[in-house]
Protein backbone atom coordinates (compact mmCIF):
# COMPACT_ATOMS: atom_id res chain seq x y z
CA UNK A 1 0.00 0.00 0.00
CA UNK A 2 1.42 3.34 -1.06
CA UNK A 3 1.90 5.76 1.84
CA UNK A 4 0.40 9.23 1.60
CA UNK A 5 3.51 10.87 3.08
CA UNK A 6 7.00 9.52 2.49
CA UNK A 7 10.59 10.57 3.03
CA UNK A 8 12.81 9.21 0.28
CA UNK A 9 16.44 8.75 1.32
CA UNK A 10 18.98 8.68 -1.51
CA UNK A 11 21.92 6.40 -0.77
CA UNK A 12 23.70 7.71 -3.86
CA UNK A 13 23.41 11.28 -2.55
CA UNK A 14 24.76 10.21 0.86
CA UNK A 15 27.81 8.64 -0.72
CA UNK A 16 28.28 11.62 -3.04
CA UNK A 17 28.31 13.95 -0.02
CA UNK A 18 30.77 11.78 1.89
CA UNK A 19 33.09 11.87 -1.12
CA UNK A 20 32.68 15.67 -1.43
CA UNK A 21 33.59 16.09 2.23
CA UNK A 22 36.60 13.83 1.83
CA UNK A 23 37.82 16.02 -1.02
CA UNK A 24 37.24 19.13 1.08
CA UNK A 25 39.20 17.68 4.02
CA UNK A 26 41.56 15.39 2.15
CA UNK A 27 44.11 15.08 4.97
CA UNK A 28 41.59 14.23 7.67
CA UNK A 29 39.71 11.11 8.67
CA UNK A 30 35.94 11.44 8.72
CA UNK A 31 33.83 10.84 11.81
CA UNK A 32 30.30 10.79 10.41
CA UNK A 33 27.88 12.29 12.92
CA UNK A 34 24.64 10.27 12.81
CA UNK A 35 23.01 11.26 16.10
CA UNK A 36 19.28 11.96 16.37
CA UNK A 37 18.35 9.09 14.06
CA UNK A 38 20.91 10.35 11.53
CA UNK A 39 19.24 13.76 11.53
CA UNK A 40 15.91 12.08 10.82
CA UNK A 41 17.22 9.97 7.92
CA UNK A 42 17.36 6.57 9.67
CA UNK A 43 20.28 5.71 11.95
CA UNK A 44 21.18 2.16 10.99
CA UNK A 45 20.41 2.54 7.27
CA UNK A 46 22.52 5.69 6.96
CA UNK A 47 25.48 4.16 8.78
CA UNK A 48 25.31 1.08 6.57
CA UNK A 49 25.25 3.31 3.49
CA UNK A 50 28.26 5.27 4.77
CA UNK A 51 30.52 2.28 5.13
CA UNK A 52 33.47 4.30 3.81
CA UNK A 53 33.39 6.65 6.81
CA UNK A 54 36.32 6.14 9.19
CA UNK A 55 34.13 6.29 12.31
CA UNK A 56 30.67 7.26 13.47
CA UNK A 57 29.57 9.62 16.22
CA UNK A 58 26.33 9.57 18.19
CA UNK A 59 25.14 11.54 21.19
CA UNK A 60 24.14 8.70 23.51
CA UNK A 61 24.90 5.10 24.24
CA UNK A 62 21.44 3.92 23.10
CA UNK A 63 22.23 5.17 19.59
CA UNK A 64 25.56 3.37 19.63
CA UNK A 65 23.88 0.11 20.59
CA UNK A 66 21.51 0.44 17.62
CA UNK A 67 24.52 0.71 15.32
CA UNK A 68 26.26 -2.31 16.81
CA UNK A 69 23.03 -4.32 16.54
CA UNK A 70 22.90 -3.33 12.86
CA UNK A 71 26.35 -4.82 12.30
CA UNK A 72 28.40 -1.62 12.29
CA UNK A 73 31.98 -2.48 13.25
CA UNK A 74 33.66 0.88 12.69
CA UNK A 75 34.63 2.94 15.76
CA UNK A 76 31.65 4.67 17.37
CA UNK A 77 32.20 7.79 19.49
CA UNK A 78 29.77 8.78 22.24
CA UNK A 79 29.82 12.57 21.97
CA UNK A 80 28.24 13.09 25.40
CA UNK A 81 30.17 10.24 26.99
CA UNK A 82 28.60 8.11 29.73
CA UNK A 83 26.97 9.09 33.00
CA UNK A 84 26.88 6.08 35.32
CA UNK A 85 28.57 2.75 35.93
CA UNK A 86 25.95 0.83 33.98
CA UNK A 87 26.53 2.99 30.90
CA UNK A 88 30.30 2.64 31.32
CA UNK A 89 29.96 -1.16 31.35
CA UNK A 90 27.73 -0.95 28.27
CA UNK A 91 30.29 1.23 26.52
CA UNK A 92 33.02 -1.29 27.26
CA UNK A 93 30.88 -4.13 25.91
CA UNK A 94 29.93 -2.09 22.83
CA UNK A 95 33.54 -1.03 22.24
CA UNK A 96 32.54 2.63 22.15
CA UNK A 97 35.00 5.52 22.22
CA UNK A 98 34.21 8.07 24.92
CA UNK A 99 34.24 11.83 25.00
CA UNK A 100 35.22 12.90 28.52
CA UNK A 101 34.15 16.41 29.47
CA UNK A 102 33.63 16.46 33.25
CA UNK A 103 35.21 15.54 36.56
CA UNK A 104 32.36 13.09 37.20
CA UNK A 105 33.30 11.15 34.07
CA UNK A 106 36.91 10.98 35.27
CA UNK A 107 35.63 9.41 38.50
CA UNK A 108 33.64 6.83 36.52
CA UNK A 109 36.75 5.81 34.60
CA UNK A 110 38.71 5.47 37.84
CA UNK A 111 36.16 2.84 38.88
CA UNK A 112 36.14 1.04 35.51
CA UNK A 113 36.32 -2.77 35.42
CA UNK A 114 39.90 -4.03 35.40
CA UNK A 115 39.79 -5.41 31.86
CA UNK A 116 37.97 -2.44 30.29
CA UNK A 117 39.85 -0.41 27.68
CA UNK A 118 38.64 2.84 26.15
CA UNK A 119 39.74 5.22 23.46
CA UNK A 120 39.04 8.60 25.04
CA UNK A 121 38.51 12.03 23.52
CA UNK A 122 39.27 14.73 26.08
CA UNK A 123 37.10 17.76 25.39
CA UNK A 124 38.31 21.32 25.88
CA UNK A 125 35.73 24.06 26.29
CA UNK A 126 37.11 26.83 24.07
CA UNK A 127 34.04 29.05 24.26
CA UNK A 128 30.96 27.00 23.39
CA UNK A 129 30.35 26.87 27.17
CA UNK A 130 28.34 23.71 26.96
CA UNK A 131 30.48 20.61 27.54
CA UNK A 132 34.21 20.37 28.15
CA UNK A 133 36.95 21.25 30.64
CA UNK A 134 37.85 24.88 31.09
CA UNK A 135 41.39 25.70 29.93
CA UNK A 136 42.64 26.03 33.52
CA UNK A 137 41.50 22.45 34.28
CA UNK A 138 42.33 20.84 30.95
CA UNK A 139 45.91 19.78 31.72
CA UNK A 140 44.94 18.28 35.08
CA UNK A 141 42.21 16.26 33.38
CA UNK A 142 44.65 15.04 30.74
CA UNK A 143 47.14 14.03 33.42
CA UNK A 144 44.44 12.17 35.32
CA UNK A 145 43.52 10.20 32.19
CA UNK A 146 47.18 9.40 31.57
CA UNK A 147 47.31 7.59 34.92
CA UNK A 148 44.36 5.30 34.19
CA UNK A 149 45.05 1.78 32.98
CA UNK A 150 41.67 1.59 31.24
CA UNK A 151 42.45 4.52 28.94
CA UNK A 152 44.39 3.96 25.73
CA UNK A 153 47.26 6.39 25.35
CA UNK A 154 47.76 8.99 24.10
CA UNK A 155 44.39 10.54 24.83
CA UNK A 156 42.72 12.21 21.85
CA UNK A 157 41.82 15.92 22.00
CA UNK A 158 38.73 17.75 20.77
CA UNK A 159 36.63 20.89 21.01
CA UNK A 160 33.49 22.25 19.37
CA UNK A 161 32.92 25.45 17.40
CA UNK A 162 30.12 27.80 18.46
CA UNK A 163 30.02 30.20 15.49
CA UNK A 164 31.63 28.52 12.48
CA UNK A 165 28.38 28.86 10.55
CA UNK A 166 28.94 32.65 10.68
CA UNK A 167 32.43 32.90 9.17
CA UNK A 168 32.85 36.59 9.94
CA UNK A 169 32.30 36.02 13.68
CA UNK A 170 35.62 36.59 15.49
CA UNK A 171 34.93 33.90 18.06
CA UNK A 172 35.91 31.02 15.79
CA UNK A 173 39.49 32.20 15.30
CA UNK A 174 39.70 32.82 19.05
CA UNK A 175 38.51 29.27 19.75
CA UNK A 176 41.00 27.80 17.29
CA UNK A 177 43.85 29.76 18.84
CA UNK A 178 42.86 28.67 22.35
CA UNK A 179 42.71 25.02 21.30
CA UNK A 180 46.12 25.29 19.66
CA UNK A 181 47.68 26.83 22.78
CA UNK A 182 46.15 24.28 25.13
CA UNK A 183 47.24 21.34 23.01
CA UNK A 184 50.71 22.60 22.07
CA UNK A 185 53.28 19.85 22.48
CA UNK A 186 50.70 17.19 23.38
CA UNK A 187 50.46 13.87 21.62
CA UNK A 188 47.14 12.47 20.52
CA UNK A 189 44.89 12.82 17.51
CA UNK A 190 42.74 15.95 17.33
CA UNK A 191 39.27 16.87 16.11
CA UNK A 192 37.77 20.34 15.79
CA UNK A 193 35.81 20.82 12.56
CA UNK A 194 32.06 20.36 12.30
CA UNK A 195 30.29 20.79 8.95
CA UNK A 196 30.57 24.57 8.96
CA UNK A 197 34.17 24.72 10.09
CA UNK A 198 35.46 22.18 7.59
CA UNK A 199 34.13 24.36 4.74
CA UNK A 200 34.79 27.84 6.18
CA UNK A 201 37.96 27.30 8.23
CA UNK A 202 40.39 24.87 6.56
CA UNK A 203 42.82 25.35 9.46
CA UNK A 204 40.30 23.51 11.66
CA UNK A 205 40.78 20.30 9.66
CA UNK A 206 42.86 18.29 12.11
CA UNK A 207 43.33 14.52 12.19
CA UNK A 208 39.55 14.08 12.22
CA UNK A 209 36.61 16.15 10.97
CA UNK A 210 33.06 15.64 12.27
CA UNK A 211 30.50 16.39 9.54
CA UNK A 212 26.84 16.03 10.37
CA UNK A 213 24.42 18.24 8.44
CA UNK A 214 26.64 18.37 5.34
CA UNK A 215 26.46 14.59 4.97
CA UNK A 216 22.76 15.01 4.29
CA UNK A 217 23.29 17.60 1.56
CA UNK A 218 22.31 20.64 3.59
CA UNK A 219 24.33 23.82 4.07
CA UNK A 220 25.18 24.92 7.62
CA UNK A 221 25.40 28.53 6.40
CA UNK A 222 22.42 30.87 6.32
CA UNK A 223 23.44 32.42 3.00
CA UNK A 224 24.26 29.22 1.10
CA UNK A 225 22.50 26.09 -0.09
CA UNK A 226 23.92 22.60 -0.07
CA UNK A 227 24.33 22.82 -3.85
CA UNK A 228 26.67 25.79 -3.37
CA UNK A 229 28.99 23.44 -1.46
CA UNK A 230 28.79 20.64 -4.02
CA UNK A 231 26.32 18.61 -1.97
CA UNK A 232 23.15 16.74 -2.96
CA UNK A 233 19.94 16.58 -0.89
CA UNK A 234 19.51 13.16 0.69
CA UNK A 235 15.92 13.44 1.95
CA UNK A 236 12.95 14.34 -0.23
CA UNK A 237 9.67 14.67 1.67
CA UNK A 238 6.63 13.94 -0.50
CA UNK A 239 2.88 13.73 -0.22
CA UNK A 240 -0.16 13.68 -2.54
CA UNK A 241 -3.13 15.86 -3.30
CA UNK A 242 -6.31 14.39 -1.80
CA UNK A 243 -8.88 17.06 -2.73
CA UNK A 244 -9.43 19.93 -5.17
CA UNK A 245 -11.93 22.77 -4.98
CA UNK A 246 -12.58 26.20 -6.44
CA UNK A 247 -12.71 29.28 -4.21
CA UNK A 248 -14.18 32.62 -5.18
CA UNK A 249 -12.35 35.86 -4.44
CA UNK A 250 -12.84 36.81 -0.78
CA UNK A 251 -13.16 33.26 0.56
CA UNK A 252 -10.71 32.15 3.24
CA UNK A 253 -8.88 28.88 3.95
CA UNK A 254 -8.03 26.98 7.12
CA UNK A 255 -7.89 27.65 10.85
CA UNK A 256 -7.96 31.31 11.71
CA UNK A 257 -8.93 32.26 8.15
CA UNK A 258 -5.40 33.65 7.71
CA UNK A 259 -5.37 33.39 3.92
CA UNK A 260 -8.01 34.94 1.69
CA UNK A 261 -8.32 34.40 -2.05
CA UNK A 262 -7.70 37.54 -4.07
CA UNK A 263 -9.01 35.90 -7.25
CA UNK A 264 -10.89 32.81 -8.31
CA UNK A 265 -8.57 30.12 -6.97
CA UNK A 266 -8.00 26.46 -7.64
CA UNK A 267 -7.21 25.11 -4.16
CA UNK A 268 -5.50 21.77 -3.63
CA UNK A 269 -5.50 19.98 -0.29
CA UNK A 270 -2.45 17.81 0.34
CA UNK A 271 -2.12 15.12 2.99
CA UNK A 272 0.67 16.42 5.23
CA UNK A 273 0.83 18.57 8.33
CA UNK A 274 2.64 19.16 11.58
CA UNK A 275 1.65 15.65 12.64
CA UNK A 276 4.12 14.48 10.01
CA UNK A 277 6.79 17.01 10.88
CA UNK A 278 5.94 19.70 8.36
CA UNK A 279 6.30 22.94 10.35
CA UNK A 280 3.10 24.62 11.48
CA UNK A 281 4.68 28.07 11.54
CA UNK A 282 5.66 28.33 7.87
CA UNK A 283 4.26 31.49 6.37
CA UNK A 284 1.58 31.54 3.70
CA UNK A 285 3.09 31.61 0.21
CA UNK A 286 5.83 29.17 1.23
CA UNK A 287 6.60 27.19 -1.90
CA UNK A 288 6.00 23.50 -2.57
CA UNK A 289 6.37 21.58 -5.82
CA UNK A 290 3.16 20.25 -7.36
CA UNK A 291 3.84 17.90 -10.26
CA UNK A 292 7.21 19.60 -10.58
CA UNK A 293 5.83 23.16 -10.59
CA UNK A 294 6.21 25.67 -7.77
CA UNK A 295 3.03 26.65 -5.97
CA UNK A 296 2.40 28.59 -2.72
CA UNK A 297 0.76 27.41 0.46
CA UNK A 298 -2.65 28.86 1.21
CA UNK A 299 -3.64 29.09 4.87
CA UNK A 300 -2.30 27.67 8.10
CA UNK A 301 -0.69 24.25 8.25
CA UNK A 302 -2.91 21.89 10.24
CA UNK A 303 -2.11 18.53 11.80
CA UNK A 304 -2.81 16.43 8.71
CA UNK A 305 -3.34 18.80 5.78
CA UNK A 306 -2.10 21.86 3.93
CA UNK A 307 -3.81 24.05 1.35
CA UNK A 308 -1.98 24.94 -1.87
CA UNK A 309 -2.90 27.59 -4.43
CA UNK A 310 -2.58 25.66 -7.72
CA UNK A 311 -4.35 28.21 -9.89
CA UNK A 312 -1.23 28.67 -12.02
CA UNK A 313 -0.42 24.95 -12.24
CA UNK A 314 -2.40 23.43 -15.12
CA UNK A 315 -4.11 20.05 -15.23
CA UNK A 316 -3.69 19.09 -11.57
CA UNK A 317 -5.60 16.00 -10.47
CA UNK A 318 -6.15 14.25 -7.15
CA UNK A 319 -3.21 11.97 -6.48
CA UNK A 320 -0.65 14.40 -7.93
CA UNK A 321 2.70 14.39 -6.15
CA UNK A 322 3.70 17.26 -3.87
CA UNK A 323 7.33 17.77 -2.82
CA UNK A 324 7.67 19.59 0.52
CA UNK A 325 11.47 19.74 0.47
CA UNK A 326 14.40 17.92 -1.06
CA UNK A 327 15.06 17.31 -4.72
CA UNK A 328 14.19 20.54 -6.54
CA UNK A 329 13.21 22.41 -3.36
CA UNK A 330 16.01 22.95 -0.80
CA UNK A 331 15.08 22.33 2.82
CA UNK A 332 17.10 25.45 3.67
CA UNK A 333 14.43 27.56 1.91
CA UNK A 334 11.58 25.92 3.82
CA UNK A 335 13.40 26.34 7.13
CA UNK A 336 13.84 30.04 6.42
CA UNK A 337 10.09 30.39 5.79
CA UNK A 338 9.45 28.64 9.11
CA UNK A 339 11.86 30.85 11.05
CA UNK A 340 14.00 27.86 12.02
CA UNK A 341 17.03 25.85 10.89
CA UNK A 342 17.14 22.80 8.59
CA UNK A 343 18.28 20.59 11.48
CA UNK A 344 14.89 20.97 13.16
CA UNK A 345 12.91 20.08 10.04
CA UNK A 346 14.99 17.01 9.22
CA UNK A 347 15.00 15.71 12.79
CA UNK A 348 11.28 16.41 13.19
CA UNK A 349 9.93 13.83 10.74
CA UNK A 350 7.32 11.85 12.64
CA UNK A 351 6.90 8.09 12.95
CA UNK A 352 3.92 7.97 10.62
CA UNK A 353 6.02 9.10 7.66
CA UNK A 354 7.15 6.15 5.54
CA UNK A 355 10.92 6.17 4.98
CA UNK A 356 12.07 4.70 1.67
CA UNK A 357 15.71 4.09 0.74
CA UNK A 358 16.60 4.27 -2.93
Amino acid sequence: MRALVSATISIAALRHNLAAIRRQASRSKIMAVVKANAYGHGLAAVAQALGEADAFAVARIEEGLVLRSAGITRPIVLLEGVFDCEQLAGAAQGRFDLVVHSAEQLDLLRAAPARARFTVWLKLDTGMNRLGFRPNRFEAARAALARLACVEQPVRLCTHMANADTPEHPGTLQQLALFERACAGLLGERSVANSAALFAFPQSQCDWVRPGLALFGVSPFGDKLGADLGLLPVMTLRTRIIALKTLEAGESVGYGSLWTARRRTRLAIAAVGYGDGYPRNVISNTQVLVAGRRAPLAGRVSMDMIGIDTTDVPDIQCGAEVVLWGEGLPVERVASCAGTVPYELLCGISQRVAVDLI
